[in-house]
């Protein structure tokens, strides 16, 4: 595999409008030092084609990158400029002719590559819009149509790197590009011996992750050449438990499907090998239904590694991978493309017939008779049908109002317990108090996130035993000594510590009545102990 790279962009926003940072270095408050021989001027017109305009940045490796205007073709470029040329910038020019062999519409363009000795600079194409971190940093994390979407034209992008023998080596938020006309691009290739195209592979999840989430589920020691982001715009990290594993995307937010959520999972997990970048980008194109034809049946994520019994994937990836996509698999991408593309073109006659469903993905297991299990019921938000404060030694009543704030959707406002002083347990006046939840019916529940007032906080979820579920007129005590199973223990949030999520339900058992309950409270800056419930969402089917 070459080391040689594409060029590398970063975006940075000005005025918001995506400006250009070449090369994929971190750029510095202040301008490293350089010497004045062939430093660029506003107006230049460099090898008689190309007009500096505006002088955006410089990068930490004391490359400076410019806007300009290709004057033959009437176009805006980007300009990136390193002086003295020669041997100094022999890496930036091999880099830029690499990647100009790569021609693909997810990709930035590469235009041209001179050597003048005194300097030399690559000239690229300019993209208007904002990048993949600063649109979740300004409107929050992305429905999962958009995410797939987006996911879907990162996988592409690399189909095409890979398939000259190439990586990228910096995927990441910073580097997926949105234009102002939706066109998604990749920038910023930053490769060398250490890259793999399993890395690129790797990011594409947590792309997928951090645009369903917000979250970037790498950490602070991501994948090589996957930074978390650049100074002061690093991105926050993932949901993780106390082993420090991640939260699946369903855990943090409700409306995640279970297909994308297993899809995202299985890319982040280490011990799942990854498909190639062509069959991703097949899965994910397959996934990536335009809103218009919605009406199609999900049928579910190509999962990367073969179930128990079952046949290998003939489309076993060289060098030992396994990637469980199957004959009927190839057959339902082969067969919903065809089908969108004659609805889309018109092209087909249905003669009064209804809609053809879109097939399942998954092959028959041998022996079942062609039978299929039916796929399990994907994650919702379930509706709470009732909330109350439970508080068995409580002598002020005001402070069990108000439970229904936890369940209005607004994490602006919630029930708060009052200020205990002493000490965080309640001021030692009790054990605990917490929020009784009702479902309305028995319900498999995948997950119950609690988003808190601050950090410091210690809680845990409760339940009863199969068929002890007592009535909303039974006691605060006897309600709570009914609930003495606890399920598992949360996920903290390690960026804020303000959202606890419970996920250690059993899969065949129902739940209809559950209890939220807290041992022991923050202490505020003002003195004393007290925490806020702002919201809580249970996810299940």
């Amino acid at each position: 595999m070459p080391s040689n790279t594409g060029p590398s962009i970063d975006t940075i926003t000005e005025g918001g409008r995506v400006t250009q940072v070449g090369e994929g270095q971190e750029a510095e408050e202040t301008s490293p030092a350089v010497v004045t021989l062939g430093a660029p001027t506003v107006g230049e017109l460099l090898a008689e084609r190309y007009e500096l305009v505006e002088h955006i940045n410089n990068d930490s490796a004391g490359r400076l990158v410019w806007r300009g205007v290709d004057v033959v073709l009437r176009r805006p470029v980007a300009v990136v400029l390193r002086y003295p040329g020669g041997d100094s910038a022999t890496e930036m020019l091999q880099a830029a002719v690499a990647a100009s062999r790569v021609i693909h519409p997810n990709l930035v363009g590469v235009y041209d590559a001179i050597d003048e000795d005194d300097r030399a600079y690559v000239v690229r194409e300019w993209v208007d819009g904002q990048s993949l971190r600063e649109m979740v940093a300004a409107d929050g994390p992305l429905d999962p149509a958009r995410a797939t979407a987006i996911g879907n034209a990162v996988a592409s992008a690399l189909a095409a790197v890979h398939a000259t023998d190439m990586v990228h080596g910096n995927i990441h938020p910073g580097t997926v590009m949105i234009s102002d006309d939706g066109r998604v691009v990749v920038a910023d290739a930053r490769t060398d011996g250490a890259d793999s195209q399993e890395n690129d592979l790797r990011a594409v999840g947590g792309v997928l992750y951090y645009a369903l989430t917000g979250h970037w589920p790498h950490g602070e020691a991501p994948l090589h050449g996957a930074t978390a982001g650049h100074g002061r715009a690093a991105l926050p990290d993932a949901v993780r438990d106390s082993a420090g594993g991640i939260a699946a995307p369903r855990q943090v937010r409700a409306g995640v499907p279970a297909y994308l959520d297993d899809l995202t999972m299985d890319l982040l997990d280490p011990e799942i090998a990854p498909p190639s970048s062509d069959v991703l980008s097949a899965e994910l194109s397959r996934l990536d239904i335009p809103a218009d034809e919605q009406f199609l049946e999900q049928a579910g994520p190509l999962r990367f590694t073969a179930e128990p019994g079952e046949e290998p994937s003939p489309l076993a990836a060289a060098g030992g991978r396994k990637v469980a996509l199957g004959v009927a698999g190839l057959l339902a991408v082969a067969l919903v493309g065809l089908f969108i593309g004659i609805n889309v073109l018109g092209g087909g006659d249905d003669g009064g017939k209804e809609p053809v469903s879109q097939p399942s993905s998954s092959a028959p297991s041998a022996g079942d008779g062609g039978s299929e299990p039916e796929p399990p019921a994907a994650a919702r938000k379930l509706n709470v049908q009732d909330v109350r404060i439970i508080d068995p030694k409580s002598k002020d009543r005001a402070e069990v109002r108000n439970a229904e704030k936890v369940i209005d959707g607004d994490p602006e406002e919630g029930w708060e317990t009052q200020t205990y002083r002493n000490n965080g347990k309640f001021g030692g006046l009790k054990d605990g108090m917490g929020i009784w939840i009702d479902l309305g019916a028995p319900h498999t529940v995948k997950s119950v996130q609690a988003t808190l007032s601050s950090a410091g906080a210690a809680a845990e979820l409760r339940t009863g035993t199969n068929g002890d579920f007592p009535s909303t007129s039974t006691g605060d005590k006897q309600l709570v000594a009914a609930y003495p199973t606890v399920i598992g223990q949360p996920f903290e949030s390690s960026d804020s510590g303000t959202n606890m999520i419970f996920n250690a339900f059993e899969p065949a058992k129902k739940y209809q009545y559950l209890l939220f309950w807290i041992t022991e409270l923050p202490e505020k800056d003002s003195g004393g102990w007290k925490l806020g419930v702002q919201e809580i969402t249970v996810q299940g089917s």
